[in-house]
């Protein structure tokens, strides 16, 4: 059965880091003029004199992150991840990475759903560049509960975070009042055959995927990893141990994301076959967000279709027909 929807993850920022800054002075704003896109707007409206407006100058506006966070501010960003992660890149790499500072990159409009916005804005690499950097926690959220939840961790959180959020409205997967285990890896469904490990929003499709391979005779295992740095070593050996094989599924690049790092896991601590269900290597079309989880065999009938592809095979299925 599909699981609901819930709130954008974009919303649920604007509305989490406001509640969060009633009861904590240090919380500011640092907006790339995307406040109406990030819904930052919701935090100007009710914090103005701690909404600071940075404009088009992304590179500025992480160096003057860094600089609040070194007299105990906690700076939260609000930008799109092409302006957040990619733009910035050395002033994260030398302001915030190699100081430690405590600065949460929450970076709106990851993954396939950029309202149509093309290759410019459509970021494939952001967790493979961002848990490269040393030091920097990467986390990718699943919904709004598991979205409150981290941007509240990440407050009490001392260093530096890039967290994922979509712009987009999300299925629901986990229950209110659900508590995020900061580096650990989450069972949701039970199974014996084959192992899919997921992230972020992309997990409840393969949920739903997982109910569609269960009717065709497929029991298969559905572990949920929001924190993909650290990683979880000894959940992800577990799940492996569980069936035997493991399929990764992601909505980014297949090179140095979800997949690569838990292949890296495992090669290392329990050789294991993984197959790696995600973006090849090329950039993304624009079109509506169910054409594209079509297009890159995302949604969970073409996840279904690709597990039952691999499972019947004793090499890599890349091909998304």
């Amino acid at each position: 059965m599909t699981l609901p929807e819930g709130k954008p993850l974009r919303l649920v920022f604007g509305e989490t880091v406001t509640e969060l800054a009633a009861r904590d002075p240090r919380i500011v704003v640092l907006d790339g003029d995307l406040g109406s896109s990030t819904q930052a707007r919701i935090f100007e409206d009710a914090y103005p004199e701690r909404f600071f407006q940075m404009g088009i100058a992304e590179q500025n506006m992480l160096g003057v992150a860094a600089g609040m966070a070194q007299v105990g501010l906690v700076p939260f960003i609000s930008t799109f991840v092409a302006f957040a992660l990619h733009r910035p890149l050395d002033q994260i790499r030398v302001l915030i990475a190699q100081t430690g500072a405590n600065v949460k990159i929450t970076a709106g409009y990851c993954g396939l759903f950029t309202g149509k916005a093309g290759k410019t804005h459509q970021i494939v690499d952001d967790i493979s560049v961002a848990r490269a950097i040393p030091g920097m926690v990467v986390i990718s959220p699943a919904d709004e509960v598991e979205t409150r939840e981290v941007l509240a961790w990440s407050l009490e959180y001392d260093g530096p975070v890039f967290i994922r959020l979509v712009r987009d409205v999300t299925q629901s997967l986990v229950q209110p009042g659900h508590r995020v285990k900061f580096g650990q890896v989450k069972v949701v469904r039970e199974g014996s055959d084959i192992t899919l490990i997921s992230t972020g929003t992309q997990t409840p499709r393969v949920v739903d995927a997982a109910d569609i391979l269960a009717a065709a005779g497929v029991d298969a295992h559905v572990v949920h990893m929001p924190t993909i740095k650290p990683i979880d070593v000894a959940g992800v050996v577990e799940a492996a141990e569980k069936t035997g094989r493991v399929v990764t599924i992601e909505e980014h690049t297949v090179i140095g994301g979800l997949g690569g790092a838990v292949a890296e896991t495992l090669s290392e601590h329990r050789p294991t076959r993984v197959d790696r269900i995600g973006l090849q290597d090329h950039y993304t079309e624009s079109a509506t967000d169910d054409e594209l989880l079509d297009m890159y065999c995302l949604s969970a009938e073409r996840v279904a279709q690709r597990v039952q592809k691999l499972m019947a095979s004793d090499v890599p299925v890349t091909s998304c027909d």
